[in-house]
């Protein structure tokens, strides 16, 4: 009985875990071009987390004239990698469905990433994917000196959602945004990771597994030179 009470626990511990991990595309800081896809919730691999469940990651890569090339990528155990073709400024995107997931006798969802990287200063009406490109998405805005975030789901802002925030420190705060979709401004230069939800009540089914909503998760990571 303790030994099925303490692996109900241990199991109950590592699907927290891996609800608390977010897809994160991180551009290499002296090759942008090579670039490693987490399952994190830092900017960087978790040695105990794999990548099986994200492997089918579509990747995409936008080049500075707004053309879209596919982008492979190769597994590994706790990243997967790639190296984005061309050169110069680009964003690279991808989506992935995590699978079907269920907390106890709470509503089973279909859970659902989609990354977003920046690499180099795209100019500002490249930084949106789009609707049809990723259904939720965080884009870098420029305000003066400082950087804010703005959270897209249909292509429309999304006002009043949290907004997870990975400063170049290290430390994350949690903000929300205004009525137009944006989060405060931040200052500091060096690198940033975000992460928001959006939740579609809308039912459906993968394979034999139904859901009664889907829960997307777009992630940001992009840098902001010093000043």
């Amino acid at each position: 009985m303790l030994r099925t009470a303490l692996a109900a626990a241990v199991l109950l511990g590592t699907l927290a875990a891996a609800q608390a991990h977010f897809v994160f595309i991180i551009p290499d800081a002296k090759e942008p071009s090579k670039v490693v896809i987490v399952l994190s919730d830092e900017l960087a691999p978790d040695e105990n987390v794999t990548t099986d469940k994200v492997k089918g990651l579509v990747l995409t890569c936008r080049d500075a004239g707004g053309k879209d090339v596919p982008v492979p990528h190769a597994p590994g155990k706790h990243e997967l990698t790639a190296t984005i073709p061309g050169s110069g400024p680009r964003v690279v995107f991808g989506s992935v469905n995590y699978g079907v997931m269920q907390k106890g006798e709470g509503k089973a969802y279909l859970l659902a990433y989609h990354p977003k990287a920046v690499i180099g200063p795209v100019a500002a009406d490249k930084l949106v994917i789009g609707a049809k490109g990723l259904p939720v998405e965080l884009v870098p805005v420029a305000a003066g000196s400082e950087l804010k975030f703005q959270f897209l789901a249909s292509g429309k802002a999304q006002a009043d959602t949290e907004v997870t925030v990975i400063a170049p420190d290290g430390k994350s705060v949690k903000v929300k945004t205004d009525a137009t979709g944006h989060t405060p401004a931040f200052s500091a230069p060096g690198r940033y990771g975000a992460w928001a939800k959006s939740v579609i009540a809308v039912p459906g089914s993968v394979g034999d597994k139904k859901y009664e909503e889907a829960r997307h998760y777009a992630t940001l990571v992009v840098d902001v030179p010093a000043k």
